[in-house]
């Protein structure tokens, strides 16, 4: 028999409180590939909402959570174009602190069709830190989602305590760590995760952090550090892992026009089920219906956008 999951803390303004990275994403297409010294004409460009708990926030959101946002973005226009994007969603964004003097941090995908490399300029996206969110806040959310967990440095030496915090004041707690750009895979990650409800991994991600050789043996690892170990694959669907259920879910088939925050989409997806007391096998079948959605059009906010 599956062990019961924890009921979120009811009765709260919020449903998730999405506190992590938030950046601007330029997205070009074609030109390739670069050469010193000379200048490559791309075919199309798109900028728009970035980062993995940015896009989470807003998809969340637009799914329907009541959501909000704790991060940092800088005093100029890409901060602002954040606050509206995020605002335009419905976020709340009484969280969400300028830094006066640090810019906005900004990503460039470079590729063709579905796959790219990215460049990053971090400015504010790792500055958050775990005195950004006091009990005050935590005490208006039923649920607590981190996303990029290896870009946040200056949260590293509080995320213990603060998922700890977080448990205590009747939240359930989520993770997300994308990839670790310093490939250590570690940063006092196993830590937190001992105060983690439900871990979001990519079957990449998770490979590196356990060292096992199949998403599948991975998530059951993983599953004895978190509560609900959810590996994602992609195209291939997901494979969720807790004490005493263990399943591989589908990804929903489309037509793939961009893969950029598709992961977070299914986390947002997922928890929105999670969040309302569903079962995990319908919060992987929300997940990978969101993800699903999200491809379907360039960048990871626009297919969540409203239809003009």
């Amino acid at each position: 028999m599956a062990l019961p999951l924890p009921r979120p803390a009811s009765r709260r303004p919020l449903e998730c409180l999405v506190a992590g990275d938030v950046n601007m994403d330029l997205l070009v297409e074609g030109g390739l590939p670069l050469e010193p010294g000379k200048e490559k004409l791309a075919t199309d460009m798109h900028l728009t909402l970035g980062g993995s708990s940015g896009i989470a926030a807003h998809n969340m959101a637009r799914l329907g959570l009541r959501t909000a946002f704790a991060g940092v973005i800088g005093n100029d226009s890409l901060g602002r174009a954040i606050e509206e994007w995020l605002r335009a969603a419905g976020v709340d964004l009484r969280a969400l602190r300028r830094h006066p003097r640090r810019r906005t941090g900004m990503t460039i995908w470079h590729g063709r069709g579905p796959d790219r490399a990215g460049l990053t300029y971090t400015g504010t996206i790792d500055l958050l830190s775990a005195r950004d969110l006091p009990d005050s806040l935590l005490a208006r959310a039923r649920h607590l989602h981190v996303g990029a967990y290896f870009l946040q440095k200056r949260l590293h030496p509080g995320a213990p305590a603060l998922f700890r915090r977080a448990r205590t004041l009747g939240l359930t707690t989520s993770l997300d760590c994308n990839f670790d750009p310093e490939e250590k895979w570690d940063s006092g990650i196993r830590r937190v995760l001992a105060h983690t409800d439900v871990f979001f991994p990519n079957e990449d991600e998770a490979a590196r952090l356990t060292g096992c050789p199949t998403p599948q043996s991975a998530a059951r690892a993983l599953a004895a550090l978190c509560r609900v170990a959810v590996v994602k694959m992609g195209a291939e669907g997901a494979w969720v892992v807790s004490a005493g259920e263990e399943f591989h879910s589908p990804a929903v088939r489309t037509r793939v026009v961009d893969t950029t925050g598709a992961g977070d989409t299914f986390a947002a997806g997922f928890l929105l089920g999670f969040i309302r007391g569903a079962t995990l096998r319908a919060c992987a079948q929300s997940g990978a219906r969101a993800a699903a959605r999200s491809v379907t059009a360039i960048g990871g906010t626009t297919a969540f956008l409203p239809r003009r």
